[in-house]
């Protein structure tokens, strides 16, 4: 293809292609830049529209994605690059560097895509986190375990979306718990290895959505999460409140956490819970949050996290001046038991726009013939039945709209027989 001959800068995103759970961050990108991606297969479907290039290769590839960046290059006139995967950061900034362009240090990458050294360089700089412990063997995770005192969670060094964490509150649960952590780590990410041991952590969890440019961070909005499925860390729900009470409190420690990674550009996602001793660190996603936390953010006051990161990749000063004061929610759906899904629908969906919370946006993740699986044994593709996304002035209002959309809800799952 040609050079763009657009004004608008040309941002080359690697990976994160998924519509559903990304959709909204490559409209909210292509509203400022010119996009070009870099992904597993041609782009399609919304992507494929909003896209003026592309190049084929694995973006968790760092050599694949260098030199599919710079036949990109050859191209057009890059401005900077992106990702929101939190498994194609540590390519993404190495084409980033190849091409010596504003963005996140290889090093701070890796940094927080493994788990263990995350903890190390916490503690170096007395960052408040978990005490931890990388094993290789249920023995040594034993030991660990006996170390810290139970509780205790495990969990595979290096990836993402609760994949292979687990509580396990006392000995005789230990090797289970290994055996599942153990199997989520042989499916993780190259960058870290092996499963960590770690204090558990008591209290509320939430999480901190930052951004940084230049290495000046500013916390930007709390998300306070809803988590079910005991001893395992699903994710079921998301509340994003403008001016959260808890926001001066654990905003030191999320950019101080930050600061120690070596994390210098773009949004960041930090996980925390807010213990009886203040806020301590779980980890920090250096990358817009799933689960649609981003649209949560917008409607409840108006900053863009895809935007802000497009403009900061592209070395541009962001825009942080909110635009709106409420609220929002999102519930994830998920099935009673496992078995087949036969029958999902709305029994008098409340209007969108009733009352002072309104349904903003559904969708379904499942159709009605397919196979729902409750963790365990079910991925997030195969739990998750769909979402609602509700907001309103308060965050009570926003709840109270949730709750009444998912009150209409009638899903029907034919239990899987008896083994």
């Amino acid at each position: 293809m040609p050079f763009s001959s657009s004004a608008l800068p040309v941002l080359v995103i690697v990976g994160g292609t998924d519509e559903t759970y990304r959709g909204y961050c490559w409209e909210s990108a292509a509203a400022e830049h010119e996009l070009v991606v870099i992904d597993a297969a041609p782009p399609a479907g919304l992507v494929g529209d909003l896209v003026v290039d592309h190049e084929v290769a694995d973006p968790r590839d760092a050599d694949a994605v260098v030199a599919a960046g710079l036949a990109i290059a050859a191209r057009h006139e890059i401005g900077g690059v992106l990702t929101w995967d939190e498994y194609a950061l540590v390519p993404a900034a190495t084409l980033t560097q190849r091409l010596g362009l504003r963005g996140n240090s290889v090093e701070a990458m890796l940094a927080c895509r493994d788990k263990g050294t995350t903890r190390r360089l916490f503690a170096e700089a007395g960052v408040p986190s978990a005490r931890s412990v990388r094993v290789q063997s249920v023995h040594e995770a034993a030991q660990a375990a006996a170390t810290i005192g139970y509780p205790v969670v495990l969990k595979p060094a290096s990836h993402a979306a609760s994949i292979g964490v687990i509580k396990a509150s006392r000995p005789e649960a230990l090797a289970e718990a290994w055996e599942f952590a153990n199997a989520g780590a042989g499916e993780q990410g190259p960058e870290g290895h092996g499963v960590l041991v770690e204090e558990y952590l008591d209290g509320p969890e939430i999480s901190v959505e930052c951004m940084t440019f230049a290495g000046e961070t500013v916390a930007l909005a709390v998300t306070r999460k809803e988590v079910s499925f005991a001893p395992f860390f699903e994710e079921v729900g998301h509340t994003v409140e403008r001016d959260d009470s808890l926001l001066p409190l654990v905003s030191p420690v999320a950019r101080q956490a930050l600061a120690a990674l070596g994390v210098t550009d773009g949004i960041s996602h930090v996980e925390m819970r807010v213990t009886k001793n203040g806020p301590r660190i779980i980890e920090v996603n250096a990358r817009i949050g799933g689960d649609w936390i981003g649209r949560l953010v917008c409607r409840a006051t108006g900053l863009d996290l895809p935007g802000i990161a497009a403009s900061v990749a592209a070395d541009m000063t962001p825009d942080l001046m909110p635009t709106r004061h409420g609220a929002a929610a999102v519930r994830l759906l998920y099935p009673k038991t496992s078995g087949t899904l036969t029958e999902r629908r709305f029994n008098a969906l409340p209007p969108r726009g009733s009352g002072a919370g309104r349904l903003g946006e559904w969708g379904w993740l499942r159709d009605a013939g397919d196979r729902v699986a409750l963790p365990p044994n079910g991925s997030l593709d195969e739990a998750r039945i769909g979402y609602l996304i509700t907001s309103g002035p308060t965050l009570t209002d926003a709840v109270t709209a949730r709750d009444a959309a998912e009150a209409a809800l009638v899903l029907h799952v034919e239990p899987e027989p008896a083994q």
